[in-house]
């Protein structure tokens, strides 16, 4: 893996990041949403134990990731097919976060519309020094597809993009370096990684998004995650799609959600995780 050299107080590698992600305005798309408040960090909690157990050498950072642009299958007013979370919602979850001792990532789906333009929309909460940001490829729709018709895509001008953006609200504000989290699961979602340039300022995550039986996510971390280093990896776990059969691919075994043991099995072990 490529190393930048990395400051004092970067979270990474020195931890290993723990999120639920969702939105607490669904239950459908993810743990964050899913449970009341209290319960939901309750079971954070257990997981962040589960994690630290299997792997007393890094400490867990809890984390809470949410979708804070959500794409939309409509268009907005605008035509840009996404849903900025209210200020009301956003900082709810930031003071989750804030009062439970975990860092919060706001997530980015544009839709059609500007990762530049939706960065700027967030800058006010990531200027937070707990506040770090995660960018979905799957739902940046380049050809003007509507989301969810297609995986969409990042070049590394757009990741470039967001880490100069962090970079800059890190230098401008005397915080310590952010993480950015990209998430990824085919080929086409992040295209000439080679270009992506390091920054000590921001720690960057290629997250293995895919969801299905243990070995076949394990060969899209090695195929799209391994094979294309930029930094860090992170690894994505599913309560409920994990758990759904995959038809076309009879070697698989009987899916299951996998173990920290199974995932620190990998080669690098990821130190991100994510559980939906």
């Amino acid at each position: 893996m490529q190393f930048a050299g990395t400051l004092p107080d970067t979270l990474l590698p020195k931890h290993r990041i723990l999120a639920f992600y969702g939105n607490p305005h669904s239950k459908r798309m993810g743990i964050l949403g899913e449970f009341p408040r209290k319960e939901m960090l309750q079971k954070l909690d257990r997981e962040a134990e589960r994690w630290q157990k299997a792997d007393p050498s890094k400490p867990i950072q809890k984390a809470l990731h949410l979708v804070a642009i959500s794409a939309q299958g409509t268009p907005q007013k605008d035509g840009k097919y996404r849903l900025r979370m209210s200020d009301k919602t956003i900082r709810k979850v930031i003071s989750w976060g804030a009062q439970h001792g975990a860092i919060v990532f706001l997530d980015i789906q544009v839709g059609l519309a500007d990762l530049k333009g939706e960065m700027a929309f967030l800058e006010k909460y990531l200027k937070l020094p707990y506040v770090h940001l995660g960018i979905d490829p799957e739902f940046s729709m380049k050809t003007g597809a509507r989301p969810g018709t297609r995986i969409g895509t990042y070049d590394a001008a757009d990741v470039n993009d967001a880490v100069q953006f962090l970079s800059r609200v890190v230098k401008e504000n005397n915080i310590p370096p952010k993480v950015l989290v990209v998430h990824r699961f085919t080929q086409r979602m992040v295209t000439n990684y080679k270009n992506i340039k390091l920054d000590p300022r921001v720690a960057i995550v290629i997250d293995m998004d895919g969801w299905g039986p243990p070995s076949l996510k394990i060969d899209s971390y090695r195929d799209y995650i391994v094979k294309e280093p930029v930094q860090y990896t992170g690894f994505k776990l599913f309560y409920y799609n994990d758990l759904k059969k995959v038809d076309h691919r009879s070697n698989h075994k009987a899916p299951h959600v996998m173990e920290p043991a199974e995932v620190l099995a990998l080669d690098p072990k990821p130190l991100y995780i994510q559980y939906q």
